[in-house]
């Protein structure tokens, strides 16, 4: 049986022993501790998130103008339920969040702090883009793109083509083919991983194991910006997960000819055997299942790419060939201008 809105309580902690407990907090939580919900306690005991949780519903309801009763009744919650959120002592569930959201007529993403709604400006920029298809949403990207660099020159055609970046799963042969495409434009090759490892000091599964993928991804986002600003012309290899932090995906688009290398699955994992890496061969049908799905998720940003080739089709010398023409004819007409 479903449970009516009505019912659904905030999750919060238990009051002190004896007390009912009805889903709302008798007293403040317990504080925070360091690190938990991205910041460590206030003094008073609230945490933070919930803090400003609270004064985003409160700054929405007063520009909707409702009262708290008002949005109380709209969302199907107890008016006591209510102030606990906005006052930020209520660790309000998902449901209860989903009703005070459709009430105030946004998003969760809006309650729970998403940057592209901290400005009317987003705001009315997110609502023309809502609805429209991938290829429309392509077009405004890059005509976005074209106004914030183009005049400047650093995300210009001609500059952004003479950066080639392959992006690609591992074994997709952005190493192999790199190199022969550098030597055939007559540019340096530059390996991204070489640069994460020259500014981490240590290797990058090491940045991973010991510093977690949020650090391996600021390396990462470094390591671009300083090839970038480093090399006029180049090759850049790149690391498969780069599409995964689109902030980063985003200027490599911004500043380079970005080349997808495609391959079947099965030839991804037999090139990652190939080149020494025997872990895939520790549980076979695990790591195939992973790499059809890492595959798939990805698909949508890798297809972002200026140019798609597939290196599966061909042996490696006619697909090297077919590469370096398929960059040649992309890259000429803005050189010649």
């Amino acid at each position: 049986m479903e449970t009516p809105r009505s019912r659904l309580p905030l999750d919060t902690a238990p009051g002190p022993a004896g007390a009912p407990h009805d889903g709302v907090a008798s007293g403040h939580p317990e504080p925070a501790t360091p690190g938990e919900d991205g910041a460590e306690a206030r003094a008073d005991g609230k945490n933070p998130f919930l803090v400003a949780l609270g004064e985003r519903v409160r700054a929405l309801r007063a520009r909707r103008g409702m009262t708290r009763k008002s949005l109380a009744h709209a969302a199907e919650i107890s008016e006591r339920h209510l102030a606990n959120l906005e006052y930020g002592v209520g660790n309000a569930s998902i449901l209860i969040l989903q009703q005070v959201a459709q009430a105030l007529q946004c998003s969760v993403a809006e309650l729970v702090g998403d940057p592209t709604t901290v400005s009317p400006e987003w705001l009315m920029l997110r609502e023309q883009l809502v609805g429209l298809d991938e290829d429309t949403l392509r077009r405004v990207r890059a005509a976005v793109r074209e106004l914030l660099h183009g005049a400047s020159g650093g995300g210009g055609a001609v500059q952004r083509s003479r950066r080639i970046a392959l992006v690609g799963l591992r074994g997709a042969g952005k190493s192999t083919l790199g190199r022969r495409l550098a030597q055939a434009l007559g540019c340096p090759f530059v390996e991204l991983n070489a640069q994460i490892e020259k500014l981490a000091g240590c290797s990058a599964a090491e940045v991973q194991a010991l510093y977690g993928q949020n650090a391996y991804r600021r390396y990462e986002r470094r390591a671009l910006d300083e090839v970038i600003r480093t090399h006029a012309e180049a090759v850049i290899a790149t690391p498969g997960g780069l599409v995964s932090d689109p902030a980063t995906f985003n200027e490599l688009l911004t500043h380079c000819t970005t080349v997808w290398l495609k391959a079947r699955p099965e030839d991804h994992m037999s090139r990652v055997i190939a080149q020494g890496d025997m872990r895939p061969m520790a549980a076979s049908r695990e790591a195939m299942d992973d790499l059809r799905s890492i595959l798939a998720g990805r698909t949508a940003f890798y297809s972002k790419a200026d140019i798609h080739l597939e290196t599966s089709a061909q042996p490696l010398e006619e697909t090297a060939e077919l590469l370096q023409t398929r960059v040649r004819e992309w890259i000429a007409p803005a050189l010649a201008e």
